[in-house]
């Protein structure tokens, strides 16, 4: 089996009839009947019913052009890959992001570098912080954001942002009235906070355990954005990263300095074993210009 015949049949299939293929084709009617057999015999299997001077496909001729067909669009797939990274490098940009970033300032960075490279496809998939980590060891993904604490071993990283967290308030919270928020202010206080795990939680936990105050946790959740909108229903307070509050609706929150202060880290991570192509130099480049 070679790709002359598989060629011959595809053509075959399409135009119905041996002569209309071998017009197809430009060549003559017995060549193609001469390929047609040449095959059936390598694959052991008829590929059509002869029956009155036409040719019918068999089950398995059916079967087997469905096969045919996903090779010949696979092989489209790799020339359009090949053209992509011809004439602009790697013709895809693959994100990973954790929430808190997800939906604001990596958006940014994508617009910015879309006007630049209009003809990129980019992935962005806005996930936790462990499975971004997973999905640049891997390979999956070109670039990942992630929270600091993420297992760092198998990816390259730096640190990327690290912005002070705001309390968010529901719109008419009696807080609301306070200029500056501490953590006498939350002691009993109704508390949307991200999991035990979280690195910001555990610096917020200190610093509750350290002013002997105890706020009163109704939902634990690892998604910035979800405490936003948990905020925002008036289940409870919690503290957020500025960007978190980006993608959020700012009627239905307040928002309010903590003291002291509680940063969200972020680190920027890289695959361990792989140099950074152009379209990885180019988007970093729009990361460190919109952070």
């Amino acid at each position: 089996m070679n790709s002359r015949q598989l060629e011959t049949f595809a053509a075959v299939m399409k135009a119905g009839t041996i002569s209309r293929a071998a017009e197809l084709l430009g060549v003559t009617q017995p060549g193609v009947s001469r390929t047609i057999a040449e095959l059936e015999r390598s694959l052991g299997f008829l590929l059509f019913d002869r029956i009155r001077n036409r040719i019918v496909a068999t089950p398995e001729g059916k079967l087997f052009y469905a096969q045919v067909q996903a090779s010949f669009l696979g092989m489209d797939t790799l020339r359009a890959t090949a053209a992509r990274i011809r004439d602009h490098g790697a013709g895809q940009l693959r994100i990973g992001s954790l929430s808190a970033l997800g939906s604001s300032l990596v958006p940014r960075a994508v617009r910015r570098f879309r006007d630049r490279r209009p003809d990129i496809a980019v992935t962005l998939m806005v996930l936790p912080s462990r499975d971004v980590r997973d999905g640049v060891a891997s390979g999956a993904f070109d670039i990942g954001l992630a929270a600091d604490e993420i297992d760092t071993y198998g990816v390259l990283h730096q640190p990327f942002v690290q912005p002070r967290a705001l309390c968010a308030l529901p719109l008419g919270h009696p807080l609301a009235e306070k200029d500056l928020i501490g953590p006498a202010d939350l002691d009993g206080v109704p508390f949307v906070a991200y999991v035990p795990e979280d690195r910001a939680r555990q610096r917020l936990d200190r610093i509750f355990a350290e002013a002997g105050v105890k706020p009163r946790i109704v939902v634990e959740t690892i998604y910035a954005a979800t405490v936003c909108a948990l905020v925002a229903e008036g289940v409870g307070v919690g503290l957020v990263s500025p960007y978190a509050v980006a993608g959020a609706d700012p009627s239905r929150l307040v928002l309010r300095p903590f003291e002291p202060e509680v940063q969200s880290r972020s680190l920027l991570i890289l695959p361990l074993d792989r140099p950074k192509s152009q379209l990885v130099r180019d988007f970093i480049d729009c990361l460190m210009e919109v952070r």
